[in-house]
Parts: C-alpha cells; structure tokens; sequence
C-alpha cells in the first residue's frame, strides 16, 4: 500500500484550475521530486497535502486514509509534516525552543500534570529535551541552541527548519525548496543530509526545488507540472531527455526566418 496516494486532484480558485487531475504515488522510503517552471502548481500540491487546501475534486490517500479536507494539524498529527518556501520560524524562540515545541506535541501530560509538575511532567520534559538535543545534533545546531533562531545564517534556519519538522515525527517529509539561497558547498551538504535522513529515520520524502542540481543529484523519481498537470514522471535521466519537459523549460524550437 502507498504511503500517500493523489489521485485524480484538482484544485480550481473560482475560474482558475491551479492543479488539475494530478495522479502522484509515494511508497515508503522513496526520495521524489517535484519540479516544473513558476506557476506550475507545485506548492498548491503541498497545500493540498498537508491540509492548507480541501481539493475541489479527486482523493488524497495516507497510509489508505482519506485525508483530503482535514485540518493541518490532523494532517500532521498523522505523520505528514512539511517545510516552507519562505522559512517560517518562531522568531522569537531560541534554536532549541523551536524545536523543543515541534518535539511537545507528543507528550500527553495534560494540564493537571503540567500545574501541579507531576513526575510525568519532568519525565515528559526531559524526554522533550533529549529528542531536541539529538535532532539540532544531528543537524550540526546543537552549538547554537541558545541563539534566537531569526539571527542564525540563512542556511543554518533552512536546517532547523527541518529539525523542527522531524521532531514531529513524521513519516513523510514534504520540502518545500530547501536549497533557496543556499551557496553550492550549502547544496551540496544539503543532498547529503537529505538522503541520511531518508534511511535513519526512514522516511518518504517529497521535495519541490528550482535547483536542477539538487533535483538531479538527490531524488531517485521525479514529477513534472506544467500548468497544474504532469508531464512527465520518471528517473533523474529520463526527465533530463524527455523532449517535453525540455520544451516546458526551454521553450519549444522554432525555424528562424529570414526576410529576403
């Protein structure tokens, strides 16, 4: 069975279709893409998974569970977690304090326990404590926990961004264009920490990314949109050669005139 399943998606804004009958299958531990030129609709995929959007048509399958049209937070209760496009931080939380209330959220001491500080409270805080500390170590962040998160270089926030996503505890890992405005050294360790955490904490992980590079070099399938619909699905060389997806980037070819 799939881990996540779309099948037959489509998402209109009034007369606009902005994803439009989108098939895409995720099995557990696959590494995919999602690519396409701006405006393709990829990020509606996103939102469309993760509850931020109800689909105007089609199903969207977790583990078999219809999840289209449940609230974000149910979404990412049952183990689908994201980051974003434009980082999104609690700015005036410390490294480890961001991460520290992702890592909350699965402990059920309630608010006896918590006002009265119970022994399953210590006990819930410390386990809390322990799990943040081996994701910002994990995440080369353990050194900076005490800063606040908004003054740490751009591409050590893209990275508790993603520590903070997996002290949810998800199973699958939705990335929303984690190379933006990293340097190529910034890439390339990126892909590396990509597929580590593919096999330690065995997730599905799903990526949108303008950065050929990072695409080519880190996902093992990939889908194409092209104004809301897939053109292609396949191996990193197959999207390479396939003269559709040249066409969507490049522009089709066209004969030159000459005026005589």
């Amino acid at each position: 069975m799939a881990v996540l399943a779309l099948k037959e998606v489509t998402k209109r804004f009034g007369g606009l279709v902005a994803v439009n009958g989108v098939n895409l299958t995720l099995e557990k531990g696959d590494l995919a893409g999602l690519i396409g030129p701006n405006g393709a609709g990829k990020t509606t995929v996103f939102n469309l998974l993760t509850g931020v959007y109800a689909p105007t048509s089609g199903s969207i399958q977790f583990n078999g569970q219809e999840i289209a049209g449940k609230k974000p937070y149910e979404i990412a209760k049952l183990g689908v977690c994201r980051t974003f496009q434009n980082i999104r931080l609690f700015p005036d939380l410390t490294v480890m304090d961001n991460v520290r209330t992702a890592a909350s959220t699965h402990e059920k001491v309630g608010l006896l326990g918590t006002t009265l500080r119970t022994p399953a409270f210590y006990s819930a805080e410390e386990a809390i404590d322990k799990e943040a500390q081996r994701l910002l170590e994990l995440l080369d962040l353990w050194d900076v926990r005490q800063e606040i998160s908004t003054s740490l270089p751009y591409g050590d926030q893209r990275r508790l961004e993603i520590a903070r996503a997996l002290a949810t505890r998800p199973q699958v890992l939705l990335l929303d264009e984690p190379a933006a405005g990293m340097n190529p050294q910034e890439s390339a360790d990126l892909m590396r920490l990509i597929r580590r955490l593919r096999d330690e904490f065995g997730l599905t992980i799903l990526l949108i990314e303008h950065d050929m590079s990072v695409v080519m070099g880190v996902c093992e399938r990939i889908t194409v949109l092209v104004y809301g619909q897939p053109i292609a699905h396949g191996t990193p060389s197959e999207i390479r050669n396939n003269p559709k997806v040249i066409e969507a980037y490049l522009g089709a070819e066209t004969e030159a005139t000459h005026t005589p």
